[in-house]
């Protein structure tokens, strides 16, 4: 009685649990038992034949090159490969002398005439593997260009069938949220914000404790702006589910992994890690305490900015929100152009606007496009710059469905002149964390450079000030606000 290997194989797991197994085992005992052969051992195998790499697969031939067993009795030829690769190793096979049988196709593979049946039967089932492949990616681009993910929704999402947008999950989504902000605050490095987030309870699809690399590529994924974003082809697409952030709080993530925005913690948290660069290298400044004073230096020796100690810090601050504060009077005017700005709004002119800056942003993506089908960027950069420019895409259809009532936009603008009034007093009673989101959204362009402090006030103070023509003591509105000679 002659000794065969028995290979059964389904294409996913999902399928495994199901009845084919058994069938393919079936068929194949009873074509070893018509042919006196003794199945000496079972192969069994839950992956495609697509694509070449099967495990199982490759052990089992490994076995019969060793002479384990005098042949293979397979289901089907299409059980066996569907690549060209895999199938040129079972001729391999029958070439050295190894029989290859196939339990429901009446074939002689040793002769020419069978030999050359199961090649072409073989070509028949390579074709329909890449025609598959060809309709399921036409189907998959085509969701995505409607803003569906045809794939497993991330972590905080749910999945509701095919032709479905996702929906945000109950459980999990506002974790995600608070992950996103946390990290955004440049308290939280990513393992201590990966123990915060366990902490919290935080678990993957499978119910797990979210790992570290899971977070930090919920962390990198633009799924949660409303941005739909391809690795594999670097393509991006609007889409239709609901967005968990904003797109400032994820630009403002990539920032701090990528280092851009200074370093995310100190040993000591000091107040503004990250907030202020060199002048003269733009290197960050790095805080460190000595002798009971914070210092913040810049981390070049041959650098001539040296040190300064975080007193002057805040004293160029408050330097700088004081020549910002708004008095009672500029209150009062205000409220009287607040009165005249919301009567006199024009819809039709601001959505003009938006549309003007709408078709440039659309410009610079055909631009980018054009360029990669020049060749004159790679796919990489094109991926990367796409990626932020549907961002910023984004960003903009967030401004504008935030227009709403004119009286949301008035209650808005009344608070940000109620901080602009008290920006002082906010900052002496604020506590550390408080005193750096209040710097950091209040002023821009901080710099040291020796021993002088500059501090650019943000935009929208300006414009506040410049709204109100703010005259009383107020400096020129064109230079940086600057402390000099801080020791």
């Amino acid at each position: 009685m002659k000794r065969c290997f028995g290979y059964v194989r389904v294409s996913t797991v999902k399928q495994g649990d199901g009845v084919s197994l058994a069938v393919q085992r079936e068929a194949i005992l009873a074509f070893a038992s018509r042919n006196n052969i003794e199945i000496a051992q079972w192969f069994e195998e839950k992956e495609t034949a697509a694509k070449r790499g099967r495990p199982i697969f490759n052990h089992m031939m490994k076995e019969l090159r060793r002479g384990k067993a005098h042949g293979l009795v397979i289901h089907k030829i299409d059980r066996s490969a569907r690549n060209f690769a895999d199938w040129a190793k079972i001729g391999d096979l029958q070439d050295a002398g190894i029989d290859i049988h196939f339990a429901t196709e009446s074939l002689d593979f040793r002769s020419r005439g069978g030999r050359l049946t199961a090649d072409i039967q073989a070509v028949i089932a390579a074709d329909y593997i890449r025609n598959l492949r060809e309709e399921t990616i036409k189907g998959i681009n085509g969701r995505l260009k409607q803003g569906m993910y045809p794939f497993r929704a991330p972590i905080g999402y749910l999945d509701n069938g095919g032709g479905k947008p996702k929906t945000l999950d109950p459980a999990k989504a506002d974790l995600v949220k608070q992950a996103f902000e946390l990290y955004a605050t440049r308290q939280y490095p990513l393992r201590r914000l990966h123990a915060e987030m366990q902490r919290r309870g935080l678990t993957n699809h499978d119910g797990k404790r979210v790992s570290l690399s899971g977070l930090a590529n919920i962390l990198a994924n633009p799924f949660y702006t409303g941005i739909i974003h391809i690795k594999r082809t670097g393509m991006t697409y609007r889409g239709a589910h609901e967005r968990l952030i904003s797109p400032n709080l994820f630009e403002r993530v990539q920032a701090f992994k990528s280092g851009k925005s200074g370093p995310k913690v100190t040993r000591h948290d000091h107040t503004y890690r990250g907030l202020f660069r060199c002048g003269h290298c733009s290197g960050p400044m790095v805080p460190e305490r000595q002798k009971g004073h914070i210092y913040y230096r810049c981390p070049k020796r041959e650098c001539p900015t040296k040190t300064v100690r975080e007193e002057a810090l805040e004293d160029a601050i408050i330097a700088c929100f004081a020549c910002t504060q708004l008095s009672v009077p500029d209150l009062a005017e205000f409220e009287r152009r607040l009165a005249t700005w919301i009567a006199a709004d024009d819809a039709q002119e601001r959505e003009k606007a938006w549309q003007l800056r709408r078709t440039s942003l659309q410009d610079r993506i055909d631009r980018l496009t054009d360029a990669l089908i020049d060749r004159l960027i790679d796919r990489d950069a094109f991926a990367d710059r796409r990626q932020r420019l549907a961002i910023e895409e984004e960003a903009m259809e967030a401004e504008r469905s935030s227009w709403g009532d004119v009286g949301q936009k008035a209650a808005h603008m009344r608070t940000l002149i109620e901080l602009a009034h008290s920006l002082v007093l906010s900052h002496r009673l604020a506590d550390a964390a408080e005193k750096r989101r209040l710097v950091e959204m209040a002023t821009s362009n901080r710099l040291v450079c020796g021993k002088e402090v500059y501090i650019e006030r943000s935009n929208w103070l300006d414009e506040v000030t410049d709204t109100l023509d703010v005259h009383d003591g107020a400096p020129d509105r064109d230079r940086p606000r600057r402390v000099t000679d801080m020791k």
